[in-house]
């Protein structure tokens, strides 16, 4: 009986903390670090199966609001995801089935990076700062024919 409480318990403090804002595993873990153990994990494997859980979701959404919000490279949306304690191969797998749609979006993020800031740096400074932030050269070149055209 005091096993079903506990749960209970805990099961209420996750789903106050996923439902305020979407969360991934690895973050609830972090979060709720003191309850680890076997509580802690049949709470997360219960949410998971309930879908409040659900860190391929939680990939879709987040780098759709990038995508609405944001101008990133590739590279900057997975290091974004993977900070969030995503695993590796779920962020690679969702890169390589979306690279089309990334690809895209890389360009116009550049694009809209060297219209704003070429009024204020040169050329060269430009570029080296976007391959910095890891945006790919095949993208930087693409939207440097564009802006010349």
């Amino acid at each position: 009986m005091e096993y079903i409480e506990e749960f209970d318990k805990l099961k209420t403090k996750v789903l106050k903390y996923i439902l305020f804002k979407k969360r991934t595993e690895s973050e609830v873990r972090q979060k709720f670090i003191a309850d680890e153990g076997e509580l802690l994990n049949d709470v997360i494997d219960e949410l998971k199966d309930l879908r409040y859980i659900d860190d391929k979701k939680y990939i879709q959404r987040a780098v759709k609001e990038y995508i609405n919000l944001k101008n990133l490279s590739i590279k900057e949306i997975e290091y974004k995801l993977l900070s969030k304690g995503i695993k590796k191969d779920l962020v690679e797998n969702y890169i390589y089935d979306n690279r089309d749609i990334l690809l895209e979006y890389e360009i116009q993020s550049a694009k809209n990076i060297i219209v704003k800031k070429l009024k204020i740096q040169n050329k060269e400074e430009l570029l080296n700062y976007l391959r910095k932030k890891g945006y790919m050269v095949d993208s930087l070149k693409i939207v440097m024919q564009e802006i010349e055209e």
